[in-house]
């Protein structure tokens, strides 16, 4: 869990984005079995490049 608390304020930070979108993208990449904070930042940027 702690991999996606460090993932979320990564991407808001970077993004300025709303935190509750943010941690329900990486929520689901954690879910899915990412687990490393640098992987679950990078598809959290990805995903929030595509909306």
């Amino acid at each position: 869990m702690e991999a996606q608390k460090i993932a979320v304020d990564a991407v808001v930070v970077l993004t300025g984005c709303e935190r509750s979108a943010v941690e329900a993208f990486i929520r689901r990449f954690y879910l899915a079995g990412i687990r490393d904070p640098k992987r679950l930042t990078f598809k959290g940027l990805q995903a929030l490049a595509q909306d």
